[in-house]
């Protein structure tokens, strides 16, 4: 493809040189006049691969055309520019690198200089484009690839509840709409998907004997169902890389109130992501069969949420999840009207 260069100098003798310059070194070249007239050119055009403009022009100034440049649309504000400047001050210049340029170019120019200048520039420009663009390929796979392996570990966490597959998946998805409606973007969303997913991971500690035990738990039992969230923290905590999978795991069980295990922890002491995924989770866990009952009716599940709020759970988290159960999407979110 073509370089594509737009050149601004409100000196018609330099802009027809330096038009005449690039063109015949196999450039595309667009000349405007003035500062004024680059805004509105950039209204109904696509943005260029360099600029070079003037800084000393009547009306608006290099330095003012590029602060407003920075205020358009994505793909403009990014273009990179190079001032043409007959100013040898050095104020000038650290003002120019100080919003952005790329580098200046004296004025006046000669004609071969100028060739192998905007090339070379244009080249780094291009070179740093791809080198982005396979880092965030990369980083996109490595991201999917983490994904599948936390999905995969949610399925062997799982898999020690006889009653209860797919569980990890579903309080993940609720805790993630969840989010959404109380307006975390689409990052966080991630996060707090991957924090569900791995909220219950400290069970592989727990024996399979009492996870699926049909009766009534001894107090050494349920003992011994209260350290998951200690053990899921540890083991989450040594994943440096994102430090806040472990808050899911560790604090799920806390309640508003302070009455929850592992530390008794309360209120806004507990991570935010932390007090949705305990609703998401207590919803989840009421409306499966158990080993010790069957499912719940969901005015039974709506009635204990609407008395868990303030104590159990979090006001607000708890009336988003009411919410979802009002207006039906909590099924089409879990992917299974259990």
């Amino acid at each position: 493809m073509i370089p594509q260069i737009v050149v601004i100098d409100d000196d018609p003798i330099i802009l027809k040189r330096a038009w005449n310059t690039l063109t015949s070194a196999g450039l595309k070249v667009v000349a405007l006049k003035s500062g004024k007239a680059l805004l509105e050119y950039i209204k109904d055009n696509s943005a260029p691969d360099l600029i070079l403009m003037d800084i000393s022009m009547p009306e608006m100034d290099g330095f003012e055309t590029v602060k407003a440049l920075k205020k358009s649309e994505a793909t403009w504000r990014d273009t990179p520019v190079i001032f043409l400047t007959g100013n040898e001050d050095e104020d000038t210049e650290t003002k120019g690198l100080s919003l952005g340029a790329m580098d200046f170019i004296r004025k006046p120019f000669v004609a071969s200089v100028l060739v192998l200048r905007v090339k070379h520039a244009v080249e780094l420009i291009r070179l740093q484009r791809n080198l982005e663009s396979v880092v965030d390929e990369k980083t996109k796979e490595n991201e999917n690839l983490f994904l599948h392996v936390v999905e995969s570990l949610a399925d062997a966490i799982d898999a020690k509840d006889n009653y209860t597959k797919g569980h990890s998946g579903r309080v993940a998805a609720y805790s993630k709409e969840i989010a959404r409606r109380y307006g975390y973007d689409e990052k966080r969303q991630e996060n707090i998907f991957m924090m569900g997913l791995l909220h219950d991971v400290g069970k592989i500690g727990v024996p399979d004997e009492v996870i699926n035990k049909p009766g009534r738990l001894t107090d050494e039992e349920f003992a011994a169902i209260k350290k998951h969230p200690g053990i899921g923290g540890k083991i989450l905590g040594n994943i440096k890389e994102m430090p806040e999978l472990a808050a899911g795991a560790k604090w799920h069980h806390e309640r508003y109130d302070g009455k929850g295990y592992p530390e008794g922890i309360s209120g806004d002491e507990i991570p935010e992501e932390a007090r949705i995924i305990a609703v998401a989770d207590a919803y989840d866990a009421m409306t499966s069969n158990r080993s010790y009952r069957g499912a719940l009716p969901l005015e039974i599940v709506r009635g204990e949420i609407e008395k868990g709020k303030g104590n159990q759970f979090d006001q607000k988290f708890a009336d988003i999840m009411l919410e979802m159960i009002d207006d039906g999407s909590i099924y089409r979110v879990g992917g299974d009207e259990s």
